[in-house]
């Protein structure tokens, strides 16, 4: 009896999705960037732009007349990405750099070679990321969140800002997450070595993200570069993929999730609307201001984490 309840329940579940699909993938999409704004002379870095929403940003701007700049930990892939979007794009403007974040040596090695070979850098999007992996570390002994979502991408805003600053203006996007409400930062224990929870230790890193950002806008008032972080949204990506049972529900839910050029929408807003000019230190969501949550507007946690992040990359910045 229970069995042909259940069997009916699920029927009527999936005639009901059937019917409301393309109501669903409607909401599901969130808002589009509608600013036609063009960006030729404008040179791009995008980390992490070989898959995903970072494909779909690089490929956005670079039709909008960028020179986009795809850094990428794997370059077959990087290179394989920026063929696709010649293929859509043929006078894109597209280069693929290697760059590993989870290496200190490879992102300084990285920023030693683009500072000598590009003269401009208008906009930065960093937008790489890892999520619930099993525990691991870094080339420099970082938890893997918090050394690749975090501190590989401070150590490489930290090279390449004085270039942001001279060709100003200039705007840094943070991709962060929702997943932001639901982070601590653990100064006790930031990389996890007493316990570890992969979701945990991804919303501690996406936390450091909006905190990073808004501390960073701090810093840089006047100088005409401006930060904000973004919340994509649920996005169907290879980012699910170090989680079976989640790379299962966003399969089996996809009618609910944003598609990687859905979830592309919000950092291409925040770098190119021309109404953002001077808005900095704020946090973006389909396209429009959204809500932090109080962890991630403590000035006192966020000068903390600065703090402890050029200790622990063994840099100085004022």
């Amino acid at each position: 009896m229970w069995v042909l309840v259940i069997i009916a329940g699920i029927g009527v579940v999936t005639l009901l999705l059937l019917l409301f699909a393309p109501h669903i993938r409607r909401y599901a999409a969130g808002a589009a960037c509608a600013t036609a704004s063009r960006l030729d002379g404008k040179t791009v870095l995008i980390t992490g732009a070989n898959t995903g929403i970072g494909k779909e940003t690089a490929l956005d701007l670079a039709l909008r007349g960028a020179r986009v700049i795809m850094a990428c930990r794997d370059t077959e892939k990087g290179e394989e990405a920026a063929a696709s979007i010649r293929a859509e794009c043929p006078k894109a403007q597209v280069e693929v750099r290697e760059l590993d974040l989870a290496d200190t040596c490879s992102i300084r090695a990285f920023a030693q070679n683009f500072l000598r070979e590009v003269h401009q850098l208008h906009i930065l999007i960093n937008n790489a990321g890892v999520m619930m992996c099993p525990y691991t570390k870094t080339v420099d002994g970082f938890e893997m969140h918090i050394g690749v979502n975090h501190l590989g991408h401070f150590l490489l805003t930290y090279l390449l800002v004085g270039l942001l600053k001279r060709s100003a203006p200039a705007r840094i996007v943070v991709v962060s997450s929702l997943a932001h409400n639901f982070g601590w930062i653990r100064f006790h224990d930031l990389h996890s070595q007493g316990s570890y929870n992969s979701g945990l230790a991804y919303c501690q890193s996406k936390l450091a993200n909006v905190l990073f950002a808004r501390e960073l806008a701090r810093r840089l008032k006047g100088s005409d570069v401006t930060v904000n972080s973004v919340h994509p949204g649920t996005v169907n990506s290879d980012l699910t993929r170090h989680s079976t049972i989640m790379t299962i529900l966003f399969s089996v839910f996809s009618v609910f999730l944003k598609t990687p050029r859905e979830g592309a929408q919000t950092s291409i807003y925040c770098a190119t609307a021309e109404e953002l000019h001077s808005i900095s230190g704020k946090h973006f969501s389909d396209c429009a201001p959204a809500f932090v949550a109080p962890q991630g507007r403590s000035v006192e946690t966020a000068r903390k984490l600065w703090e402890v992040s050029c200790e622990l990359l063994g840099i100085e910045w004022d």
